[in-house]
């Protein structure tokens, strides 16, 4: 049996930026807080931890004083650095570059679209990291949607701005946006101010068609991803589709034997939150069962 790795799959360079920052602080200091998982992978998380990387959350932040806290790669509001001045936390901030300059247009849009009596919209998923920080561009009145129901939370008789969250599907973006320009029409609203930003990063984006052919080329397909990652199902989501015999798993552990009956050929590849360590342990097992006995 043929085992290969996607070699384009594994950390974007946000998550890769955050990660070795984290490693370098690590090798200096005993501890290091991060605010959220630095990375959606558990198997990752664990691996920091056992460095000395403590993951807290925002009640716990604004308990915590003089200390050193690591932003991760999905940004956060303008409050948390406010909070940091606050109480003399020291702030290690790897934030995406990508998503600092979404931060900003959002930031930018929103007092734009005030003096319209507009609205912003984010295409993202309610309480992610990123999210949360986009909206807090917004003084968190920017308008959250996932679905087509979450649309009747928007007047479509005034004007919109759309963003999206940096790792949802581009399919989905657009997708929303027609049926939004639908509703626009409907309410007598003007399609002259509805602004659609694709704010998709790229580096995600590209992976889905990378990843649809892939899949074509193996029997079967291991999504490696941690199931927090919002970017792994929509990647699984490629995968599948294209190749109905792919299975999602969050470590070697859950493989299962059945699954590689008759293949001939089997991919391995992940979310942008993977490391590539992960996917290697996979394909090790993976070998281990297919090998045949002496």
């Amino acid at each position: 049996m043929n085992v290969t790795i996607d070699k384009n799959s594994g950390y974007c360079f946000g998550v890769e930026f955050a990660i070795q920052m984290a490693e370098d602080e690590l090798a200096q200091e005993q501890t290091l807080y991060c605010l959220g998982d630095i990375v959606h992978n558990r198997m990752e998380v664990e691996r920091l931890h056992a460095l000395g990387l403590r993951i807290i959350d925002r009640e716990q932040l604004a308990g915590l004083h003089d200390a050193k806290v690591l932003i991760r790669a999905h940004g956060e509001p303008p409050e948390t650095y406010q909070l940091a001045l606050r109480n003399n936390i020291e702030l290690i901030d790897a934030s995406c570059p990508v998503v600092l300059k979404l931060q900003n247009r959002v930031k930018h849009a929103y007092d734009a679209v005030t003096r319209q009596n507009g609205q912003i919209v984010i295409y993202g998923q309610p309480g992610h990291a990123e999210v949360t920080g986009l909206t807090g561009q917004t003084g968190n009145r920017a308008i959250i949607v996932m679905t087509e129901a979450d649309l009747d939370q928007i007047d479509f008789s005034r004007p919109v701005t759309l963003f999206s969250q940096t790792t949802k599907s581009t399919a989905g973006f657009y997708h929303m946006k027609e049926v939004m320009e639908q509703r626009i029409a409907a309410a007598g609203g003007s399609l002259e101010a509805f602004d659609a930003n694709d704010s998709i990063c790229r580096q995600v984006s590209n992976r889905e068609p990378a990843l649809a052919k892939f899949a074509v080329q193996h029997d079967v397909i291991i999504f490696v991803s941690g199931r927090k990652s919002s970017n792994g199902k929509a990647l699984f989501s490629v995968v599948n589709k294209t190749n109905p015999r792919s299975y999602f798993v969050e470590n070697e552990q859950e493989l299962q034997d059945e699954w590689f009956e008759g293949a001939e050929s089997v991919g391995i590849c992940g979310a942008t939150s993977t490391p590539m360590w992960l996917m290697q342990r996979v394909k090790d097992r993976i070998e281990e069962v297919a090998a045949p006995a002496v």
